[in-house]
């Protein structure tokens, strides 16, 4: 008896403290930049979660891209590389430079966007800096993790919204 009265009572309190908490949800990307000797260019990947894109894309140009589905918005590229062009800076040797938005894919619920930065002479290149600022306008508790890996270098940068900008000594 004593043993189910046991039972009983760790079941109940189980129940009382799940009750009590409340499914978080991250709000995270991940960019990946690294440099590519057969192409001369910076190569970037940035992971972001398709439902904070699509909220985002609502929020900011009042559209339902639907992005991932057969019914995705026809601009939804122009949309979204436009967003980047005032969110994602990139500086090489402190000096702002141009990168092409190649497309995106996606990989169950998160869309990967390719940028490149073509003819980059890593000889003459002293560092890289990229300050992201992807979502932070839409979520307070956005992170954008950066990744750099060039000359046999790793660094990670966690960015928020104070701190938006990560860079690399080379």
């Amino acid at each position: 008896m004593k043993t189910r009265i046991k039972y009983i009572f760790f079941t109940l309190a189980i129940i009382g403290f799940l009750s009590f908490s409340v499914a978080h949800k991250f709000y995270v990307s991940v960019t990946n930049v690294k440099y590519s000797e057969k192409d001369a260019a910076f190569q970037i990947t940035s992971r972001v979660f398709i439902d904070d894109m699509e909220d985002l894309l609502s929020e900011r140009f009042g559209i339902t891209a639907k992005l991932a589905t057969n019914d995705e918005l026809d601009d939804a590229n122009t949309y979204i590389q436009r967003y980047f062009l005032q969110k994602f800076v990139v500086e090489i040797n402190g000096e702002k430079v141009d990168y092409d938005f190649l497309g995106k894919t996606y990989d169950n619920d998160v869309v990967i966007l390719y940028l490149e930065i073509p003819n980059v002479q890593l000889s003459e290149t002293k560092s890289i800096a990229i300050q992201n600022e992807i979502l932070t306008d839409l979520f307070d508790e956005q992170q954008n993790i950066v990744h750099f890996k060039c000359k046999g270098q790793k660094k990670s940068f966690v960015l928020i919204r104070e701190n938006n900008k990560g860079m690399l000594n080379l």
